[in-house]
């Protein structure tokens, strides 16, 4: 995704920090659409702190960037004030490490970490299926487990986790994420009866104006989300693979004190 742009045009740039890739690109805070091209580099085997802060660099190097561009990454983790506090599919190194710290010094730039599943959901509040909603907007990743996000009024609550909730003597996500209906080799029906039970207590627990579903599986959702039945309306992330570099780079925006065009805060 690339488009021109003047010289008016807000920007900031966004990294996603996974497993197996790190990617950054510009991205045009006024339509959320990447202002050159993405950049993915592999992350490193040994995916320790200053191993991933090099590569992170040499994404942010492919770059013409200016020193005042508000720079964000997302990071598999539960993110505390810029600290790691869990590490997913990376070194367990990470937990206890200040990510904007180690970043921003490779860098030589401030940096603002956020969770992955956060990233996602704020992208998604602005420029995505939910722009333009009021209220509570929720979000969940359907995957390898279930991440969430929660928006409120354009704010967002960080590190939900609800997908460890326990439901039925067991966390959630072992029992109704995409991983668990390819595991027990669900039909499409007998897994919306297993998203219908955890949607249904997130809701009770919630009471969202809106549940947006993402994650891989979401591009099948005339296959599963029809079968669901909440008070909230519930329709599929449009951002997909772009949303944690948008939702980074918007929420670096954020913290810098720059206008994030969508947003619906009051």
């Amino acid at each position: 995704m690339s488009k021109d742009k003047d010289d008016t045009t807000p920007t900031a740039f966004g990294i996603d920090i996974g497993g197996s890739g790190i990617k950054g690109a510009p991205v045009d805070l006024r339509t959320g659409e990447f202002a050159a091209d993405r950049v993915r580099i592999p992350t490193p085997d040994e995916s320790t702190p200053d191993n991933v802060a090099r590569v992170v660099a040499e994404v942010v190097r492919s770059f013409d960037l200016p020193d005042d561009v508000p720079v964000g990454v997302t990071f598999p983790a539960v993110v505390q004030h810029g600290v790691a506090r869990s590490a997913a599919n990376v070194d367990s190194s990470w937990i206890g490490t200040n990510i904007e710290h180690v970043v921003g010094q490779a860098l030589g730039r401030p940096v603002v970490a956020v969770n992955d599943a956060d990233a996602a959901g704020y992208a998604e509040a602005v420029h995505g299926a939910a722009r333009g909603s009021r209220g509570v907007t929720l979000l969940t990743t359907l995957g390898t487990g279930i991440g969430t996000a929660m928006v409120v009024e354009g704010v967002l609550v960080p590190n939900l986790e609800l997908g460890h909730l326990e439901i039925d003597g067991h966390d959630a996500e072992t029992q109704a994420a995409e991983s668990a209906r390819e595991r027990d080799d669900l039909s499409w029906e007998e897994w919306a009866q297993r998203l219908q039970r955890y949607y249904a207590v997130v809701e009770d627990l919630l009471w969202p104006d809106l549940i947006v579903v993402g994650g891989g599986v979401s591009k099948h959702h005339e296959k599963f989300l029809p079968l669901l039945h909440l008070r909230a309306p519930i329709v599929p992330a449009q951002l997909r693979n772009a949303a944690g570099i948008v939702g980074a780079a918007a929420l670096a925006a954020r913290a810098a004190g720059v206008t994030v065009p969508g947003e619906n805060a009051p």
